[in-house]
């Protein structure tokens, strides 16, 4: 009579195989990508889900007062929801219809977009906001720009990760 050991132990093997190759095709929700510009290193990942809210807060430059732009992901894509700034200055909407609120300038911008790059300063010290956690992007990045996206995880990443 043949031993079966071998035969069993590639079954085995092969059994282990399809399944992990089937979990890393199997999408298990989205995550946030914050990765180097340049050399696409991944920084952190973040999970989100459908209208997560996404925010980056800095000092604006010339101003020096607080600016926030938030977005909502939303199909996988950032979608702007709101401009909040303390005062005008450059680079800030001037002709846009903008309501106040608690002190500050608001108005809802239109704009999804796949990826956002910033190049987060030391001087603007700007942080991510993800649902409701805080990143020091600044920190992160070691003031690198980085990439921001909205990606699918696998049911073997999310497991690993």
């Amino acid at each position: 009579m043949l031993d079966s050991t071998p035969t069993r132990l590639l079954v085995v093997v092969a059994v282990l195989a399809l399944a992990v190759g089937g979990s890393a095709a199997v999408p298990a929700g989205q995550v946030l990508v914050v990765e180097d510009a340049e050399t696409g290193e991944r920084l952190q990942t973040m999970p989100v889900e459908e209208n997560t809210t996404v925010a980056l807060e800095y000092t604006h430059s010339v101003e020096k007062t607080r600016v926030l732009d938030a977005y909502a992901v939303r199909n996988g894509e950032l979608v702007m929801t709101k401009m909040e700034f303390k005062s005008y200055g450059a680079g800030l909407p001037a002709r846009a219809n903008v309501t106040t609120e608690n002190g500050s300038f608001v108005f809802d911008p239109e704009g999804s977009y796949e990826d956002l790059y910033v190049k987060p300063g030391r001087i603007a010290g700007h942080k991510l906001h993800v649902g409701d956690r805080t990143y020091d992007l600044v920190a992160l990045s070691d003031a690198r720009s980085v990439r921001l996206y909205v990606t699918h995880r696998s049911v073997l990443d999310a497991a690993l990760h």
